[in-house]
């Protein structure tokens, strides 16, 4: 028996189907092959571009709170994936059990109640949201951002201040700061300690773990460490306005002695950021150039927080500011 064309078999999809004589199938000419491979190396090409830039940060963490979400992560797969796939394949079952042609399916039009399929299709359910709500409650005890990380090696303090639109990184044990870009050693437990001087933002490094929101007038804590030398991306998941697409920054986790370098640098050359130049460099600016301060005001992050320095206006409030888009390099 022929098949209507649209309707053909999987096994006929790289064939054409006669419609003159419903047994007659004809192979592609050569022309046709040869466009049908060209079409594939183009959609193949356009798919491998569109997924170059795509890394599975997630799923390639380089510190104990990547690693730690990651495992979250995948046996919450795991348990989901416990009902979703029998679920899937029962389907496919039932559909081709109980298709036109089977006579051995039993019709049971005046079928209501089984305690076997009541139990079954309640108990699984059940069990997945308790297992998953066991990983939730044990992983959410585990990484509350606030734990340290236990570690032989004392954590380094370092302060975030979210701004229109920028982050500001103070190293308050050796009195340096920098501006879009955040320095760390390899190997060391960093102490974040977080607010904004604008609106509400979230502080986000994929590789190296957990987000945490920043608010204006208040501290968030949260440890992390980058067991791994390199460049990492950092980032800020909350829109806050024009600029919020240029609010990121690198997390280079360099070893101790480059870090012990950078700072040294870092203190030879530079302004020094007080109150005043705070207020001045809190102005909303876009598409903000890395740069660091060579000399931090001690209380600086105190007065932040507390709201003696005041904060920035917000997003919409200073429009001739951010149509320019002024950039800020010290």
């Amino acid at each position: 028996m022929g098949f209507p064309r649209k309707y053909a078999p999987p096994l006929l999809w790289h064939c054409r189907v006669s419609t003159n004589h419903p047994h007659t199938v004809h192979r592609r000419s050569p022309s046709q092959s040869s466009a049908a491979r060209r079409i594939a190396r183009a959609l193949a090409v356009i798919a491998t571009l569109a997924t170059a830039a795509c890394q599975p940060v997630l799923l390639d963490p380089k510190g104990p709170i990547g690693r730690a979400d990651r495992t979250i992560l995948v046996d919450s797969l795991a348990i989901m994936l416990a009902i979703v796939v029998p679920t899937i394949l029962a389907t496919f079952a039932f559909a081709w059990w109980y298709r036109a042609s089977n006579k051995r399916a039993r019709y049971l039009p005046d079928w209501e109640f089984s305690g076997r399929l009541e139990m079954i299709v309640w108990a699984i359910p059940t069990m997945t949201i308790i297992l998953l709500g066991g990983v939730t409650w044990i992983g959410a005890h585990e990484l509350d951002p606030a734990t340290p990380i236990v570690s032989k090696t004392a954590p380094l303090d370092v302060e975030v201040v979210s701004l229109d639109w920028k982050w500001l990184f103070i190293y308050p044990e050796h009195r340096v700061a920098s501006v879009n870009q955040l320095v760390l050693p390899a190997g060391v437990p960093i102490h974040f300690k977080l607010t904004s001087a604008s609106v509400m933002n979230t502080f986000f490094v994929p590789r190296l773990g957990s987000m945490i929101y920043t608010m204006n007038g208040m501290t968030t804590e949260l440890y992390l460490q980058a067991d791994e030398t390199g460049t990492y991306r950092g980032m800020s998941g909350h829109y806050s306005g024009e600029g919020f697409s240029d609010m990121h920054f690198d997390v280079r986790a360099v070893s101790a002695e480059d870090f012990a370098r950078w700072v040294n640098t870092t203190r030879d050359s530079g302004p020094t950021l007080d109150g005043a130049a705070y207020a001045e460099f809190a102005r909303q600016s876009i598409a903000v150039a890395p740069s660091t301060f060579a000399r931090v005001e001690g209380d600086l992050f105190r007065r932040i927080v507390s709201l003696q320095l005041a904060p920035g206006p917000g997003p919409g409030t200073e429009r001739e500011g951010t149509a320019q888009k002024a950039e800020i390099k010290r």
